[in-house]
């Protein structure tokens, strides 16, 4: 069905007939072709239960081992690769027009990052569980501390410029100096703590370019997606590329919520599952007899799992099934909630945190398909945990 150089105009031949082919397959984008060049694996699939199995191969480029991950429904919208930084080595030098963060999966080391023509570096120390950010086409280097490979998760917005410009000469070697991103000053890697309403939502938010353990770090109170839920999002380096990290108590469980894709959710302590599915199945796809298309990823750290894996609407719940809680970073690319396209001005709402009733997208736990809390009862039992949805959440008022 790929017609490539064969193809041809043929013009119909009467009224009833229509031009083209009708059916062929998608084009490779110039991300997708800059994937390929790169000679690595490139992982495509739902989710995946630890990073740290994935194969990987010498990248050149990079000057460590590693493999691109492009989770089903993240096509286009952002990018992600899993990068081994050699034992008491270091990766090569870069710079580049698109927006990166990082998340140290294993190892201990320091990002040297600076601007040309000034030749004053800001050095900074990472470990497991720091999350940082390098400032939009600042030279950067990685450099691991230790003798042990150290492994570092990337999220980029790679694939939205290279298919605009599709140009590597510019988005590699283009000069400009991005002066409201990166200000050379001693603390702009200092870890800022204090929170702050994000603008548009009012949710606990962070203006900090480095958070150094995300593991282990204090989450406020948020309450929208369980009870007892904790939540905040940093914003880093002045980026477009949004990210928040969330915690549910042990022995609960989200409530179901719909949107389209972008969101990849990566655990970070505890275990679990998600199940996901198209809205269009409805509310209850088991009790409805249509439990064959609802599609089911397990994790654990660092496993990863796209929670609208193929377009369009998608409800997703997310539970956590270990004695510790289950705490997750969600990564979006460009892809805000609540920066969708609209008019200027017109009125939106948080439709992932309210419920179907009052116009949102959440299923309340007495509305949501009865196989969701019976499997996840089981779960527990057989985990040795206490469930702590108590019958209340599920009796409608």
């Amino acid at each position: 069905m790929d017609h490539g150089p064969t193809a041809k105009f043929e013009a119909p031949t009467d009224e009833k007939t229509k031009a083209g082919y009708g059916k062929f397959l998608r084009p490779k984008t110039p991300y997708d072709i800059f994937m390929e060049e790169q000679e690595i694996p490139i992982y495509r699939e739902i989710g995946v239960r630890r990073v740290q199995d994935l194969p990987m191969r010498p990248w050149k480029k990079m000057g460590g081992d590693g493999t691109f991950i492009q989770l089903l429904g993240t096509e286009g919208l952002w990018g992600c690769y899993v990068v081994e930084v050699p034992g008491a080595g270091a990766l090569n030098q870069e710079k580049h027009l698109y927006e990166e963060v990082y998340l140290v999966v294993e190892g201990r080391g320091s990002t040297e990052v600076w601007t040309e023509g000034n030749g004053k570096k800001l050095t900074f120390e990472w470990q497991r569980g720091s999350l940082f950010s390098i400032p939009i086409n600042a030279s950067h280097r990685i450099v691991n501390a230790t003798r042990s490979p150290a492994l570092l998760l990337a999220g980029t917005t790679a694939p939205n410029v290279m298919n605009i410009f599709s140009s590597r000469d510019f988005i590699f070697n283009c000069p400009y100096d991005f002066k409201e991103r990166y200000e050379l000053r001693d603390d702009f890697y200092k870890p800022n703590e204090e929170i702050s309403p994000d603008p548009l939502r009012g949710l606990a938010m962070r203006q900090t370019n480095i958070i150094p353990d995300i593991i282990n770090c204090e989450l406020p109170l948020d309450n929208r997606r369980s009870p007892g839920y904790r939540r905040i999002e940093p914003h880093m380096t002045g980026n477009n590329f949004y990210l928040w990290i969330g915690q549910h108590q042990n022995g609960r469980y989200s409530k179901a919520h719909a949107h389209g894709s972008a969101a990849v959710l990566i655990c970070l302590t505890g275990k679990g599952y998600t199940y996901t599915w198209p809205a269009n199945l409805g509310q209850t796809p088991w009790k409805d007899g249509k439990g064959e298309f609802v599609k089911r990823q397990d994790y654990e750290p660092v496993g990863m799992v796209s929670a609208a894996p193929m377009g369009g609407n998608w409800f997703h719940a997310h539970f956590g099934t270990s004695k510790e809680p289950l705490r997750l970073t969600a990564w979006f690319g460009p892809n805000a909630p609540g920066r969708e396209r609209g008019r200027p001005g017109d009125h939106h709402i948080d439709y992932g945190a309210i419920d179907i009733k009052d116009g949102g997208t959440a299923l309340p736990y007495y509305d949501e398909d009865p196989y969701l809390r019976k499997e996840y009862e089981e779960t527990l039992k057989k985990e040795g945990i206490v469930s702590r949805m108590e019958e209340s959440l599920y009796r409608k008022p």
